[in-house]
């Protein structure tokens, strides 16, 4: 079984002679906490995405208020990683961006178990080579016609593995893992996926992405087609914004700076708030019980719901 994105890319290459239906973005977007206004005065629906999750929200918002707060109370244990008593700011942040990215990890766990076949909780780069590419040592791939291709695919994720296994010992925890996995979602990964990238858009090898080569990642002509409008508007993102130093051509950091880019950090906006918003003592960190003595902005519940809407149809009116 060889790993979804890696393969298709793959078939995708060798199969499609006319250009995609749609052009490929390959600019890793931060996500919006939520698709609620982020407005206090209307109700706190985004507050209680962003610290919980769309879906745990909703849960919350079935419970009556002791059952929320008891539950909150929990949570707020949980945020407490060094267990001082005491949430700080980065670590509402990592929360935050943990709720945020729970698809990731559930994704994770759901394949946890066709990797760490011997079940200690670790996956080593062999349990994963054997598992994905379904071979043993010294095979390589004899039966398959395109051998040369399935070995750069192995190299390439002995690479990423390498780079997401911090202790440097070839044995992935699950958070390696899921580095591993989703490199685009970790700051350490960050160069692995700008060296990933340029091996897929740099066909003459130079280690640098040319306009022709950004384009041709995005679409392929048929012969005596007219170039369409928007491919002649990515041409000029290129000169304009992608080439920053107007060489003609993308180096590494350009790279990262068009693929990676810097957005607006939705998780440190909304720790900052719901710090401000809670702390009575300004002291900048947030116990235990000043968070439950805010509860409503963090969780929902029956009660807070039904207010909610109540607002709602009185705005209506």
């Amino acid at each position: 079984m060889l790993r979804g994105w890696g393969l298709l890319a793959l078939c995708l290459g060798l199969a499609l002679a006319k250009p995609p239906p749609e052009k490929r973005d390959r600019v890793h977007h931060g996500q919006e906490l939520s698709d609620h206004p982020h407005d206090d005065r209307q109700g706190f629906q985004y507050d209680h995405e962003a610290f919980l999750g769309k879906e745990q929200a909703k849960t919350f918002d079935q419970l009556t208020p002791e059952e929320s707060r008891e539950r909150l109370g929990k949570i707020v244990e949980r945020i407490d990683r060094d267990q001082d008593g005491f949430v700080t700011q980065a670590e509402l942040k990592d929360w935050i961006k943990h709720t945020q990215n729970r698809y990731i990890f559930e994704n994770v766990q759901k394949n946890w178990r066709d990797y760490d076949r011997d079940g200690d909780g670790r996956i080593a780069w062999p349990e994963f080579k054997n598992a994905t590419y379904g071979y043993y040592e010294g095979e390589e791939f004899g039966d398959l016609e395109d051998k040369q291709s399935y070995r750069k695919m192995l190299a390439r994720d002995e690479r990423r593995f390498k780079a997401a296994d911090r202790d440097g010992d070839m044995v992935a925890t699950r958070e390696e893992f899921t580095a591993f996995l989703h490199p685009e979602e970790f700051d350490y990964m960050k160069d692995i996926v700008v060296t990933e990238t340029i091996e897929d858009i740099d066909k003459n090898g130079d280690g640098y992405v040319q306009v022709d080569e950004y384009i041709g990642d995005m679409y392929t002509p048929e012969s005596g087609e007219p170039e369409p409008e928007w491919v002649q508007g990515e041409r000029q993102q290129f000169l304009d914004f992608r080439d920053l130093d107007r060489d003609g051509r993308l180096d590494r950091a350009e790279i990262g700076h068009w693929i990676l880019p810097q957005d607006y950090d939705h998780p440190e906006v909304e720790a900052k708030h719901l710090l401000f918003e809670s702390d009575k003592d300004k002291d900048g960190q947030l116990t235990k019980q000043e968070i439950l003595d805010n509860w409503t902005m963090f969780v929902g519940s029956q009660a807070t719901n039904y207010g909610e809407d109540l607002t709602r149809k009185h705005d209506e009116l």
